[in-house]
């Protein structure tokens, strides 16, 4: 989908984008072969040859902080494919909702082999050497909650990669709710031990741990596990669809 994508171009908006699909040119490749024939005034399209020849190099070079910077965060999903081989599925637990008065108790990562935990008060500041090496971050409502959360503890960390918030997206193609509910319209199912638990709960297994009880941590890990591998598995599952309506809103 980046490949097919232009309103990362400076002065390009979605109506010159939506012009260009509608002539069937789907990839950069095709509007650098069909630029004489696409309906668009020649400035605008010498514009977009010089922007898809940058892209292009970008690209190839794997700078993911350059589409970063020049796309709209709402559209950051279309570069899932394009760095597929760096992708950090992320998702925090919590003692509450505000970063201003509560903290971090875990972070996971997980990059689509193998899930990296990073407790408080044992690994947690691992993290942002761990962060560091990823080109694209893909959350569940991480604008406004794990993103900020994980800014306020680590101001030093720039997130300055792709980050596919796909609570948003989904929105799009008619999932709403949280992600439990849509885990569930998706087909995708938890382990009996960590059904029905919930960010509240969260919050008790962590209480619990800190009284000694470390059943309640392996439980909690548990919990945040499958919430991070379950983000790859609904965008695996999705993508094709939010192409298809992206194409298709014309």
């Amino acid at each position: 989908m980046l490949t097919s994508t232009y309103i990362h171009i400076p002065g390009i908006g979605k109506s010159v984008e939506k012009k260009i699909w509608s002539t069937g040119t789907h990839s950069w490749e095709d509007f650098l072969e069909k630029k004489d024939i696409i309906p668009i005034a020649a400035s605008k399209s010498k514009k977009i040859c010089q922007g898809v020849e940058e892209s292009m190099e970008k690209l190839d070079a794997n700078d993911s902080e350059y589409f970063a910077s020049l796309m709209p965060s709402s559209e950051h999903w279309r570069g899932f494919r394009s760095f597929s081989d760096s992708v950090a599925y992320v998702d925090i637990e919590t003692t509450g909702l505000s970063p201003s008065s509560s903290k971090i108790t875990v972070i996971g990562i997980y990059n689509g082999k193998e899930v990296k935990s990073f407790v408080h008060g044992i690994n947690l500041d691992e993290v942002v050497e761990e962060l560091a090496k990823y080109k694209y971050l893909v959350t569940f409502n991480g604008a406004r909650f794990d993103l900020p959360f994980i800014k306020k503890e680590y101001p030093q960390i720039e997130f300055n990669q792709m980050h596919a918030d796909i609570m948003y997206s989904l929105r799009r193609i008619g999932y709403s709710g949280g992600l439990k509910k849509i885990e569930v319209n998706l087909g995708i199912s938890r382990s009996e031990d960590t059904t029905g638990i919930d960010g509240f709960e969260a919050v008790r297994l962590w209480n619990r741990y800190e009284r000694g009880n470390e059943d309640a941590l392996d439980l909690l890990l548990e919990y945040n596990r499958e919430d991070i591998v379950n983000l790859e598995k609904i965008l695996e599952l999705t993508y094709e669809d939010l192409m298809e309506h992206t194409f298709g809103s014309r």
